[in-house]
């Protein structure tokens, strides 16, 4: 039975998420549907990770296991016919090993969160982005960053009901890059907590505000506690940007 690894961009606005949920359309269930128009079997998809509702991906990484050998390219082309009209790309299939897993053979997941830093509203953008009107301290928010660069126990920043086993979590980079009116917040570790990038980037947003200080933000995280913690940002500006195996 041979095992397709995929990589796949979306727009995760209309969906309630990349898993399957109860209320509403998912990434995973639109895709599953895709594979059961092209192989007539119920295949199940399984992604490197569960972004969610609203959440955007530039390079989430999937795996099948077809009951027989289809070409590479032929995967990729039939899924995106039949995915449509849903906001899903699936820009490549390859065949791998067995032992390939999208979610436990990763090895680091890349995180970008962009904000526009300006008081016009957002035409070409809304949805793709975060709309922050008053002006940020980019530097100040880059020293509170790094603040949380390492390993640490992340409940401050971890949405109440995360499944994960622990807290503790290593960070790998969290830099903030001003370019023009757009402020990117990059991060990167090999997993994160249930809604921890948002909570982190809107924690530091309020570091941008003056509100908060890098010692602040150090106090949240000594606290561990979810109360503790900033605002969290919206989905809108959230990509997945790409998985390291």
């Amino acid at each position: 039975m041979p095992r397709y690894k995929l990589i796949i961009e979306y727009d995760g606005t209309p969906f309630c998420g990349w898993q399957y949920q109860d209320n509403g359309p998912s990434v995973q269930g639109a895709l599953e549907e895709a594979v059961m128009a092209m192989t007539g079997s119920r295949v199940r998809v399984h992604g490197a990770g569960r972004t969610d509702a609203g959440v955007h991906a530039l390079g989430q990484v999937a795996h099948i296991d077809l009951e027989k050998t289809y070409r590479a390219d032929r995967v990729r082309d039939a899924l995106n016919a039949h995915v449509r009209p849903h906001p899903i790309g699936i820009l490549s299939a390859e065949i791998v090993p067995e032992t390939f897993e999208a979610r436990f053979s990763a090895l680091k997941r890349h995180y970008i969160y962009r904000i526009s830093n300006r008081r016009a509203n957002l035409a070409l953008d809304a949805g793709r982005a975060w709309r922050v009107a008053r002006p940020l301290d980019v530097a100040a928010m880059n020293e509170a960053a790094q603040v949380l660069i390492g390993k640490h126990d992340f409940t401050t920043f971890r949405d109440t009901e995360c499944q994960a086993k622990s807290p503790d979590k290593t960070l790998d980079q969290l830099d903030v890059i001003r370019e023009g009116d757009t402020v990117n917040i990059i991060t990167s570790a090999r997993s994160f907590l249930h809604s921890q990038v948002r909570s982190m980037v809107g924690s530091l947003v309020w570091v941008g505000h003056g509100r908060w200080t890098a010692a602040d933000m150090r106090k949240a995280l000594d606290a561990r506690n979810r109360a503790a913690c900033g605002l969290v940002a919206p989905p809108d500006g959230l990509y997945l940007v790409k998985v390291d195996y």
